[in-house]
């Protein structure tokens, strides 16, 4: 390959999409690392933290988390087993399930913030407090589809 071919090809890998895809594929990895050291996966752990605002409706979950329902079932299931979260019938309807997060289920969120934090702190530990809130606020900034707001603009 010629010089000038080779400068072409890297500049073509170090565009913004391929690198935000690289190095968003290795965060995900490491955090997976570090959830599956809590015995949990990703699904389990974004369940836990929404239960950790307060009691929501399983439907809730699905929508919000824009994943199969039996997923969802499935996932709940797990967490009642190890006795994380549980699930009730609304008194209100009953067709519908309520589900909440257990004392367990809190300390999780805290061993989950824990190895999150330590995940971060290696990821970003080459920037400062300043480039990091600017990296937060342009990825919130950024459009997933072309329909679709920025993803941190309010709903």
């Amino acid at each position: 390959m010629m010089p000038k071919e080779a400068a072409q090809e890297a500049d073509q890998l170090d565009r913004l999409g391929f690198l935000l895809a690289r190095h968003g594929a290795i965060a995900n990895l490491r955090i997976q690392q570090a959830m599956a050291q809590l015995g949990l996966g990703q699904r389990h752990s974004a369940v836990l933290l929404h239960l950790g605002q307060g009691p929501i409706s399983q439907q809730y979950l699905v929508e919000t988390l824009g994943i199969d329902p039996s997923l969802v079932v499935s996932v709940l299931n797990d967490l009642e087993r190890a006795e994380l979260a549980l699930r009730r019938r609304d008194p209100d309807d009953r067709r519908r399930h309520i589900v909440e997060i257990t004392s367990r289920g809190l300390a999780t969120i805290d061993s989950i913030n824990n190895v999150v934090g330590a995940v971060e702190r290696e990821l970003f530990a080459d920037l400062n407090a300043g480039e990091l809130e600017l990296l937060r606020e342009l990825l919130n900034r950024v459009r997933i589809s072309a329909d679709d707001p920025p993803c941190g603009a309010p709903e």
